[in-house]
């Protein structure tokens, strides 16, 4: 028996979309992020989407259609994010795997609030001035850590 990414896991590309979707309602209707996110494209949850179902072990549509690594990195640069806007983040990510539907074992909530840590941290720190990331990493492959999910 193979143990299945956590993209697959998750319910593919309709469960993160449906993720995004719920999230992005929560963020736009919050004081501290919705300035950060005004301006944002019509795709912009779709592309969360792709990105975070390439992370999650999914297809790599983020790098073979919206340019990967170096495309997500120049949505961050110089954007001065706080420490509050990236635990905000995180926090009202976290909070919508429930509405989104997405599995509530504890197996794949670890991992996937684990990555949710991971990545906005990274943001946090590509997104100051004067930051100067790797301009050519490969999107970050997340998988389950140390608690593979259980299956009987």
């Amino acid at each position: 028996m193979t143990t299945p990414t956590v993209y697959e896991w998750a319910g593919g590309a309709e469960a993160l979309l449906r993720l995004t979707e719920v999230f992005y309602d929560k963020v736009l209707a919050d004081p501290l992020l919705a300035p950060v996110f005004a301006h944002m494209s019509d795709q912009h949850r779709e592309h969360v989407a792709i990105w975070l179902g390439e992370v999650f072990g999914g297809p790599s549509r983020y790098t073979d259609e919206l340019g990967g690594y170096p495309a997500m990195l120049s949505h961050h640069l110089n954007l001065g994010l706080t420490e509050d806007q990236r635990a905000r983040w995180a926090a009202l990510i976290a909070a919508s795997a429930d509405p989104a539907g997405l599995p509530d074992d504890p197996e794949f909530r670890s991992a996937f609030v684990a990555y949710v840590e991971w990545g906005t941290r990274i943001a946090l720190a590509n997104s100051q001035p004067g930051a100067t990331p790797p301009p050519k990493a490969p999107v970050p492959k997340w998988g389950w850590g140390e608690a593979p999910p259980y299956q009987p």
